[in-house]
């Protein structure tokens, strides 16, 4: 029985796919070692960056604005469709369940954001 087939409780995406850049994958399948009922929920990792800028810049065609202030990198929403999933992949991480569970926050984003709107365009 493949572990993935198992509704993941209170989350969006229902699986981890590796990364596009990443060279190996990982899947998890019972291989009847463990009992898939007693996994334990996720649980949300919350670690900090410092940004060198906060101000986003978007060219794509389907999002209706060209500019966002990202404080955060990942989502607790869970919104499958989030534009900012594949985000994830550039840190060696997966846009699906560890694009919600593995959040980076930026506690500096104030500041570098007062920083980048007083440099001359």
């Amino acid at each position: 029985m493949d572990i993935t087939s198992k509704s993941v409780r209170g989350r969006g995406a229902q699986s981890n796919a590796v990364g596009r850049f990443e060279r190996h994958g990982r899947e998890a399948v019972d291989d009847g070692w463990d009992i898939v009922e007693d996994l334990p929920p996720l649980r949300t990792e919350v670690t900090d960056e410092v940004p060198r800028r906060v101000i986003t810049r978007n060219t794509s065609p389907d999002i209706s604005f060209d500019r966002s202030i990202n404080p955060y990198r990942g989502c607790e929403h869970g919104c499958v469709y989030c534009f900012a999933r594949p985000s994830h992949a550039y840190l060696g991480l997966s846009p699906g369940l560890d694009f919600e569970t593995k959040l980076i926050a930026r506690p500096q984003a104030p500041r570098v954001l007062e920083a980048e709107l007083r440099r001359a365009s």
